[in-house]
């Protein structure tokens, strides 16, 4: 082969893959952006990739996703959005919380959309109505920021009496989950202390100040950002001796003390389901946001033990799972 032909041909191939999943084939691609890392999201993943073979896609076969991962830099997501959008993907699946879903709708008014939202998505402007969304955009609500205020119910349970409890909040959130919490302590009237994270410092940072203010027990608001640092969040407490509560079931495996929220891996089925019916013709903005009603309530006994608290026999009763 000639010099010249043997540069074509290395050009061509090196450029092969991007032209294939841009449109030169056959094969649809998913745009897949998540506030996260890839890691702790595996699970979820697994569960998108089965919701899409419950349509008849199976990635790498007859679908490709493309994944944009901002590692819990929320800044980086509109131009990530913007890079999926560049990739004429046909449908956006924007996940890991509200960032990312704005970042979607900023980037397209065109591309289907399909979110995964803990919080009401007609409060925060991204669908017109559950029943009918409206426009380019439809997805999954598994209420993550909703059940604060139960979580902070369990956790005053647990440790009735508790004088002041931690609130662990990332500021990169919206303030409607601060809004939330604060409304959900004053209606039980509990001293709560909100204090902030957005990375692995600062986390260190907030554990500290919590053991200062003599803290009694910590509530771990939902958050892409704290579920992918569940063991460091989870050990934190141990060495500082706090109970906690948390969103996601992987918390209390890891040895927190308690967990309350939905099964996030079924969540991201549903987002593969309509990824799917939406590749095969359907209008995002005809497919109602579906409602998860699949919560997980998981107690530690291990745990509780070590931090000297016995869980009342009515609250253990209430959980799915003990883990002992």
């Amino acid at each position: 082969m000639r010099r010249r032909e043997f540069i074509i041909f290395v050009c061509c191939t090196a450029a092969w893959p991007l032209a294939a999943r841009a449109g030169q084939s056959a094969i649809p691609v998913i745009g897949f952006l998540n506030a996260a890392s890839p890691q702790p999201f595996a699970k979820y993943v697994s569960g998108f990739r089965t919701g899409l073979k419950e349509t008849g896609y199976i990635d790498g076969q007859n679908v490709a996703i493309e994944f944009r991962w901002a590692e819990g830099d929320y800044d980086r997501l509109p131009e990530m959005a913007a890079d999926l959008v560049r990739h004429k993907v046909a449908v956006l699946v924007s996940t890991g919380g509200p960032p990312s879903i704005m970042a979607a709708k900023a980037a397209t008014a065109t591309i289907p959309i399909v979110f995964t939202t803990g919080s009401d998505p007609v409060q925060l402007g991204f669908v017109t109505s559950l029943g009918r969304p409206g426009g380019n955009i439809t997805g999954v609500n598994f209420f993550g920021s909703a059940m604060e205020s139960k979580r902070l119910g369990l956790l005053r349970a647990v440790v009735p009496g508790v004088q002041l409890i931690a609130v662990l909040l990332n500021p990169n959130r919206q303030s409607y989950q601060k809004r939330d919490v604060e409304e959900a302590a004053h209606a039980i009237d509990q001293q709560i202390e909100l204090l902030s994270a957005s990375n692995e410092s600062e986390i260190d940072a907030a554990f500290a100040t919590a053991t200062q203010l003599r803290a009694g027990a910590m509530l771990v608001s939902g958050d892409p950002f704290f579920n992918s640092q569940h063991a460091k969040i989870v050990a934190l407490a141990a060495r500082h001796a706090i109970p906690a509560i948390y969103e996601q079931r992987e918390h209390a495996l890891a040895g927190g003390l308690m967990s309350y929220g939905t099964n996030l891996s079924e969540a991201y089925r549903q987002a593969g389901v309509y990824a799917g019916r939406i590749l095969k013709g359907e209008k995002p903005g005809d497919l109602p946001v579906v409602q998860s009603t699949k919560f997980e309530f998981v107690i530690n006994l291990k745990t509780a033990k070590a931090l000297g608290i016995e869980v009342p026999p009515n609250l253990s009763a209430q959980a799915d799972e003990i883990i002992e």
